[in-house]
This record gives structure tokens, C-alpha cells and sequence, in this order.
């Protein structure tokens, strides 16, 4: 995100027509809050400013959401799936890596690489419980996460797991994002 300076803030407010206590409003900060960044009395934290460009750019109506744009239908297995049930399901689904969930939680994910990093262990591969195979969990984003926010998170990470109340909601990958543009 380009952080843009208290002018710019101000001018990109009045052009959208917006009073200062609008864009509090839209942003969840206080009126005076808006106008102290605008004066440049006060620098705002980061999480702060991200609330008012979001603001300014759903007024706009440029923001698109995480909801906009996930796969709800997410195709996972669990941590205590065997290995080759995690394999056939990246196979039949032509997914090169999976969520792993539990109780709709996620704990982990896997993916082919994870899976040929394991070629030297003495155990037979696919009789091994997913979750001893398995790495970090993909990034989380609620659903109104912006779509700034998954970019980001893609730039990483092989895909985004959209979470509500801890529980996976939907999934967001490249190809969401570029079906999305077309």
C-alpha cells in the first residue's frame, strides 16, 4: 500500500463529496481523529490508515472483498487422513496442494512438495497421517478482507483460507483472482 499524506487524504475525501465525519463513520475512527491526520497533527498507525483508504476507496466503489471473490466449495482433508487419501484427492480435484481442516478449522496444508520431502523416511509415505507431512496453514482473511489483502498474502502463499469465527468459509487462490479479472 502507498501511504498517502494527509493532503492526499483530505483532497481524495473532498473529492468523493464525503464530510470528515462521514468518512469516521465509514472508517470506524472519530471525526476528530480524521481531521487531526488531515491537519498532520498525529500519525496514525498503519492499521488505521488502511480503515480510512479502505473507506475512501469502497466510496469510490473500487473495494473488492475476500466474499467477492473465494471458492466456497473448499476441498480439504484432515489431519488424520492418510497421506494417499490427500494425494488421490489433489489428483481426482487437479490441486497441487490442499487446506488441512479439522472440525472446519484450519490446521495445516499439504501439497506435493511436502509429500516428495518425505521419500527418506523409513515409513511408507502414504500410510502416514496427513498431519505428520503437512506444513504451515495457508494465510486467514475474513471475508470483508480486501482484495489488496489476499494479493498480498498470494505473493507468499500458495492460497488464502477465508475464515469467520475461526471457522473456513472459502478459499482463494490465483486462479480466483484471475477468473475474477476476466
Amino acid at each position: 500500500m502507498d501511504v498517502p499524506t494527509p493532503q492526499d487524504l483530505r483532497e481524495r475525501r473532498e473529492e468523493l463529496g464525503l464530510t470528515q465525519s462521514a468518512l469516521a463513520e465509514e472508517a470506524g475512527v472519530s471525526q476528530p481523529l480524521i481531521a487531526r491526520i488531515e491537519g498532520d497533527d498525529v500519525d496514525p498507525r498503519l492499521s488505521t490508515l488502511r480503515s480510512i483508504v479502505e473507506a475512501l476507496e469502497e466510496a469510490e466503489g473500487g473495494v473488492t472483498r475476500a466474499s467477492d471473490v473465494m471458492h466456497e466449495g473448499i476441498v480439504s482433508v484432515a489431519p488424520d487422513d492418510a497421506v494417499s487419501e490427500a494425494v488421490d484427492r489433489m489428483k481426482s480435484e487437479a490441486y497441487s496442494q490442499l487446506p488441512v481442516l479439522e472440525n472446519d478449522s484450519p490446521k495445516g496444508s499439504i501439497s506435493y512438495t511436502d509429500i516428495a520431502q518425505m521419500r527418506d523416511s523409513d515409513d511408507p509415505v502414504g500410510e502416514l497421517p496427513v498431519e505428520k507431512v503437512m506444513s504451515e496453514p495457508f494465510p486467514n482473511i475474513s471475508p470483508e478482507g480486501s482484495i489488496r489483502e489476499v494479493l498480498n498474502y498470494l505473493n507468499y502463499s500458495k492460497a488464502v483460507i477465508v475464515t469467520e469465527e475461526g471457522e473456513a468459509v472459502g478459499i482463494i487462490t490465483e486462479a480466483n483472482i484471475a477468473s475474477e479479472m476476466l
